[in-house]
């Protein structure tokens, strides 16, 4: 959000009133899906906002909700301070949470064979070496593929084509 905001432009922000024993604080967030996102990452337990913001900071919205619906906790492994029992239970817990139009558009076709078939191929490339966004992002541009090894083929030609 502080990137999209210059010094002494007029801006709108969606605000989350977050209020503990000891204070109160206030979010400001670009968009909606953001300001959702974050909500929905300090629903977690062990999850601050602190971390939540860490969250946003490295990953889109889309990125981390991709990540959640093909269980890559190799892509929320980048973020500092998320270990990686924090990361699976993420997973865990938002994985009824975030719907699938919050992903990257045309991701997803909503059918569950398809989510398996792309977390599998997210999980291949990442066992290749490929950081967990990276791949994601791969995976998440290819067009379905009858086969697991269709996709990873796909998105090795496609993460080779950007080289």
């Amino acid at each position: 959000t502080l990137k999209t905001l210059d010094v002494g432009m007029e801006a709108k922000l969606y605000i989350h009133f977050h209020q503990v024993q000891d204070a109160v604080t206030l979010y400001g967030f670009a968009t909606k899906e953001e300001r959702a996102m974050f909500r929905r990452l300090i629903g977690v337990s062990r999850v601050g906002p602190k971390l939540a913001l860490g969250m946003l900071s490295h990953l889109e919205v889309s990125d981390i909700a991709a990540a959640i619906l093909t269980e890559n906790a190799a892509a929320l492994s980048r973020v500092p301070g998320l270990g990686k029992k924090t990361a699976a239970r993420l997973l865990l817990e938002l994985k009824e949470q975030v719907s699938e139009d919050v992903a990257p558009t045309g991701v997803f076709a909503g059918e569950s064979k398809a989510l398996d078939m792309r977390a599998e191929a997210t999980a291949a490339l990442v066992a290749l070496g490929y950081d967990g966004v990276v791949a994601g992002r791969a995976v998440a541009e290819t067009p379905d593929c009858p086969r697991v090894e269709d996709m990873i083929t796909a998105a090795l030609r496609s993460l080779a084509a950007k080289k």
